[in-house]
C-alpha cells in the first residue's frame, strides 16, 4: 500500500517577523524588564519573564486582534506572566535574598553631588514604590514610569478605568504618607 506524505508545516520566520520582534525588544525590552523586576524584584527572573513575553507575543502574533496597541498588549502579557510567576508554587517555596536595583547611567551635566543626592532621592522614592501592595505598585509603574493612560492600564489589568481611578489616587496616598513620614523622622 502507497502512502501519501501529508506536507509539514515548516514555518519559517521571514524578515518581517524579525524586524518586528527586534523592534518590540528595542522599543519595549528595558521597560518591560522593569516592570517584571517591579513584580519579582529579582533581576534575572526580570529578565526570563521579558524573554517569554517576546516568545509569547511572537506565538500568538496571529491571534492579536489590534484592539489596543501593541505595547499595551505586550505590557499586558508581561503582567500576566508575572502574576503567574508569583503564584507559583515556586514562589511558595523560596525566599529571594538580596535585589539589585536598576542602574541608570549618571549626566554628564551633573556634579558628583547632584548625582548621589539624586540617585539617594531615587531610590527612597522605589524603595517605597516597591513597597506598596501589588495593586498599587503596578498602578504607580503603569501611571508614571511607562505613561499609559487610564484606559490602557484598565486593558492591562483587567479592571475597569474607575477601579484604575481609585488606586491611583489611593496609591498616591500611601506614598505621598510614606514619604512624608520619612522626611518628618529624617528631620528629627
Amino acid at each position: 500500500m502507497i502512502r501519501r506524505q501529508r506536507p509539514q508545516s515548516t514555518y519559517e520566520p521571514d524578515d518581517l517577523d524579525e524586524q518586528r520582534i527586534e523592534e518590540w525588544i528595542h522599543h519595549y525590552g528595558h521597560d518591560l524588564k522593569w516592570l517584571a523586576y517591579s513584580y519579582v524584584k529579582d533581576y534575572a527572573t526580570a529578565e526570563d519573564i521579558t524573554q517569554e513575553t517576546f516568545i509569547k507575543a511572537y506565538q500568538s502574533y496571529e491571534s492579536f486582534k489590534q484592539e489596543a496597541s501593541v505595547k499595551t498588549w505586550l505590557y499586558k502579557i508581561n503582567v500576566n506572566l508575572c502574576k503567574d510567576h508569583l503564584k507559583s508554587s515556586y514562589m511558595k517555596r523560596v525566599v529571594k535574598k538580596g535585589t539589585e536595583l536598576f542602574r541608570s547611567i549618571p549626566s554628564p551635566r551633573e556634579t558628583p553631588e547632584e548625582l548621589v543626592l539624586r540617585q539617594d532621592e531615587d531610590e527612597a522614592l522605589l524603595a517605597h514604590v516597591l513597597a506598596l501592595e501589588d495593586k498599587y505598585r503596578e498602578i504607580i509603574i503603569l501611571y508614571y514610569f511607562e505613561e499609559f493612560d487610564i484606559k490602557s492600564m484598565a486593558d492591562v489589568l483587567n479592571t475597569s478605568p474607575n477601579t484604575v481611578k481609585t488606586r491611583l489616587r489611593r496609591a498616591r496616598q500611601l506614598l505621598q504618607e510614606r514619604m512624608t513620614t520619612e522626611g518628618s523622622s529624617q528631620s528629627e
